[in-house]
């Protein structure tokens, strides 16, 4: 049904809003209490649970409801990710607001029959805290701080029923764009909130619209650069496989205000449901009118085409983007001039990441005030982070700006994994820099993570421990960038490369003071003489970690050691007093380096060791062998 006017809109969502009721409920409803009336089972769909087998939970959970005779009484839906993904498969249960943590296959019977026969908790899967060990029916510790504006409809409604999003007040603040505002009055508005760009760059995102619409060439173009590339990130992602038509909606607003009447939606090939989702709603939003030509019996035209992108971490880069929209190779320009100017086809377009863009229809609809009263003075609004590495609780946060590291990793991250202890996060993705634990208390915004030689990226946050060793961090991080350069300019090109070397000397025992200076100078030229983002910021995890973490580098170089035992080149095995002569080590050994009589003290040649480990994961007698 093509909707022809805004009365045609407003009644859709007013039939639609019926899908949605009984869901998000904050009151505290028992099972018992709930029981006979209609509820709503939300099976997270995240890429987590869904890799932990949600949606044979879904299944298992309809085929349980129609033979218990529960169809009609009880509707199970898989909507985007909760975000708690520690913790998945996870379901939530409306209106009882009840949430299940950690639940499998075998688990299904026991829920229909406790939960929605006898009006019981299944208590054993109630999330339960790891330190008091209290359990929760709902409103977990792990939710408490956040606030979500882009990630808002994620979890809670079906992400290909557009009725579900119109029903959440979707195309909403397109109707306000098209009727009420100018172009340029939309402009202002974004401005006078104060959001900038998620994609890393932080540019004010009323700023850059503007630009573009001053152009007076007759085509733009809007692209929405959903490349999500930094290892372990999936903020992207989540928005898009949970709610696509936000994104929608946030392109044809920022359309209507540059004036383009096409955009592309760049997505990464390998983000497959995401791409599905985003072919769904796209289908959708022209089938009710909502793409095409005279949207909503406006004079606006607009449409949206899907382009897939091959991987490639330096098409994140706008212009690199552009290039392999283009159909060639995916390399950086040189700027000025800069896409607002003369980007896709040589025409203005505006390049807006994903929650950016997510960002538009709330504050459209709440005001600019709304958003630019939350964060702080410089940086407004939420950012949503994927919280991950050695911490308790991984998953996907969104916390207003100003939030600080401690509260992000200790209240909603758990803490670190196994009772260790804390050494440093990393923020920005992989040319982010390595913040130690004095800067806890650092508040999250662009400015204060810039200042302590870090990053806001695109909203990556890895987690170490005492474990990790940042010597070998640095080089970790160095090897992707070399991997992923174009190498186009040849600072990026040449001069990761050198600096891979220097850390993979060090790694290997072979460094030396001076090292340490050509690390220095050489990560300071890359950064000022490279082209792109990309190498502009690759020496970030080696200038950090030199200046937080020193004595991890000069142990290497000097004592040829690696503190945290990770670096192998620098591992030595040694048998202690305590060896009781069982010659178990000996006989797992793969290179036979291990000597000694049955009932005495055994030897191990360090010239033919491979420090694979082996002998002390066979060992039974506690430090027996010992590794330094």
């Amino acid at each position: 049904m093509k909707l022809k006017d805004t009365a045609a809109l407003n009644a859709l969502r007013t039939q639609s809003l019926g899908l949605l009721e009984n869901r998000r409920v904050t009151s505290s409803i028992t099972a018992k209490a709930a029981k006979g009336q209609r509820r709503h089972v939300m099976v997270c769909g995240g890429p987590g649970c869904h890799s932990s087998g949600s949606p044979g939970i879904a299944e298992l959970l309809e085929e349980e409801l129609s033979l218990r005779g529960l169809s009609d009484q009880v509707k199970v839906f898989q909507p985007g990710c909760f975000g708690f993904c520690e913790k998945g498969p996870m379901l939530e249960i409306h209106p009882d607001n009840t949430t299940y943590c950690q639940v499998s296959a075998k688990d299904v019977a026991t829920i229909v029959e406790d939960h929605f026969i006898k009006g019981t908790s299944v208590e054993r899967l109630l999330y339960q805290d790891p330190i008091t060990k209290e359990r929760f029916t709902s409103n977990l510790p792990f939710y408490h701080g956040q606030l979500k504006i882009a990630l808002r409809n994620v979890g809670y409604i079906a992400p290909e029923n557009i009725l579900e999003y119109i029903a959440a007040d979707g195309y909403q603040a397109l109707v306000k764009v098209l009727f009420d505002l100018t172009p340029l009055e939309i402009i202002e508005v974004i401005k006078k909130s104060g959001l900038r760009g998620r994609g890393g760059g932080g540019f004010s995102t009323g700023l850059k619209w503007e630009l573009t619409r001053k152009n007076e060439a007759k085509q733009r173009y809007i692209i929405c650069n959903a490349d999500e590339g930094d290892p372990g990130a999936f903020m992207d992602r989540s928005v898009l496989e949970g709610d696509p038509h936000s994104v929608l909606e946030g392109m044809l607003i920022a359309g209507s205000a540059i004036g383009a009447s096409y955009g592309f939606i760049y997505v990464r090939a390998e983000y497959p449901a995401a791409i599905h989702r985003l072919q769904v709603a796209i289908e959708q939003a022209r089938e009710y009118g909502l793409l095409g030509e005279g949207i909503l019996g406006s004079d606006f035209c607009f449409d949206i085409e899907l382009k897939y992108g091959a991987g490639a971490f330096v098409c994140g880069e706008e212009t690199a983007l552009i290039h392999s929209i283009e159909g060639a190779r995916g390399e950086p320009s040189v700027k000025p001039p800069f896409p607002a100017e003369k980007g896709l086809w040589g025409k203005p377009t505006c390049v807006n990441n994903v929650e950016t863009l997510a960002n538009i229809p709330p504050i459209l609809l709440k005001g600019a005030d709304w958003f630019a009263g939350i964060g702080t003075e410089k940086s407004k609004g939420t950012k949503v982070f994927a919280l991950a590495g050695k911490v308790r609780n991984v998953g996907l946060v969104e916390v207003p700006m100003g939030t600080t590291l401690r509260q992000i990793i200790f209240d909603m991250g758990g803490g670190i994994q196994n009772n260790k202890t804390f050494k440093a996060a990393q923020t920005g993705g992989p040319s982010g820099g390595c913040i130690p634990a004095k800067y806890l208390d650092t508040p999250i915004d662009y400015e204060s993570l810039n200042a302590i030689g870090s990053m806001m990226g695109s909203g990556g946050l890895i987690v170490m421990d005492e474990n990790d060793c940042m010597v070998n961090i640095a080089k970790f991080y160095l090897e992707f960038s070399v991997d992923e350069s174009c190498g186009r300019c040849t600072a990026c090109r040449i001069g990761t490369k050198r600096l891979h070397e220097i850390l993979t000397k060090i790694t290997e025992g072979k460094g030396t003071e001076d090292d340490l200076d050509k690390l220095m100078q050489l990560g300071k030229i890359v950064k000022t003489a490279s082209l792109c983002g990309l190498g502009q910021s690759a020496p970030n995890p080696i200038l950090s970690t030199i200046e937080y973490f020193e004595d991890e580098y000069l142990a290497h170089i000097n004592d040829k050691t690696c503190p945290a035992g990770v670096c192998k080149s620098l591992l030595k095995y040694h048998i202690t007093e305590k060896c009781v002569g069982c010659t178990l080590c000996a006989k797992k050994c793969p290179v036979s380096c291990i000597s000694g009589k049955s009932k005495e003290r055994h030897i191990i040649d360090e010239e033919l060791c491979l420090k694979c480990g082996k002998c002390q994961e066979q060992c039974k007698v506690d430090g027996a062998i010992i590794r330094r």
